[in-house]
């Protein structure tokens, strides 16, 4: 996807996620379980402020995280908005930046990494504002998928196994496909690591639309939506290490 395109979807979905959580503060997040739609709207600011900081700094802010801000949520939401969009704009999205993500040290890692944090929180703001869920993009729900099991699954398998814990160490090398979109990623589980590939062999096959599959992954939603066959313990794992390598 280009950059510009993941900037005006970005901002497309920090105004829905405002408008929805705004309805009602005290509202429950049912997706993200404790919160309210103001917890939501702090997290969210918070994490825009953070990765300005990281941007700036070229590292990881310490002390972290700052000092309760005094605006109210919308008021603080609006500043990490603001200050991201301001960093991006000062920036190419190839100039070099920090990131946890050692294949992609550049700002527009980031670019694309806000822009699906935003789009999963904003279907959270949606959901407990009661208002219909607005369509995620094919090609930006596509790009989520991709996102999540190359870039936090494997990655995270391969530089930091024990956040994975006995899911990882216990897998045993059976493979579920994802299929979304005309695209198909095989997610083979064992011990040594995670490796995602285009293998058309799979234990188990979870498909479906872009968004339900997208929202599927990051925890957001359940079988019903999607067509899941085979082995159904290869699934739980796959959900199991999901859950790890996305908190």
């Amino acid at each position: 996807m280009e950059f510009t395109r993941y900037l005006q979807l970005l901002d497309a979905d920090c105004d829905r996620l405002r408008a929805a959580a705004v309805r009602d503060l005290a509202a429950p997040v049912p997706s993200c379980p404790g919160w309210t739609a103001s917890d939501l709207l702090f997290h969210v600011g918070e994490v825009f402020l953070h990765k300005v900081e990281a941007m700036r700094l070229n590292g990881w802010p310490d002390p972290w995280p700052p000092e309760p801000d005094p605006d109210e949520p919308a008021g603080y939401f609006d500043r990490g908005l603001r200050e991201l969009r301001a960093e991006f704009a000062a920036r190419k999205p190839e100039d070099a930046s920090f990131t946890w993500y050692a294949p992609d040290r550049t700002v527009g890692f980031w670019i694309r990494r806000m822009a699906l944090e935003t789009v999963v929180h904003r279907v959270d703001a949606e959901l407990a504002a009661g208002v219909p869920i607005t369509p995620i993009p094919d090609d930006l729900a596509l790009d989520g998928i991709d996102e999540v099991l190359v870039a936090f699954l494997a990655y995270v398998a391969a530089t930091w196994p024990d956040e994975l814990g006995e899911a990882l160490t216990a897998a045993d090398g059976r493979a579920v496909a994802i299929e979304a979109g005309g695209r198909r990623w095989t997610v083979r589980m064992a011990p040594s690591g995670i490796d995602i590939s285009d293998d058309a062999e799979a234990h188990a096959v979870v498909s479906g639309p872009a968004q339900e599959t997208l929202l599927w992954l990051w925890g957001r939603g359940d079988d019903a939506a999607l067509k899941v066959s085979g082995d159904e313990e290869a699934v739980r794992r796959l959900r199991v290490l999901l859950k790890a390598a996305t908190q």
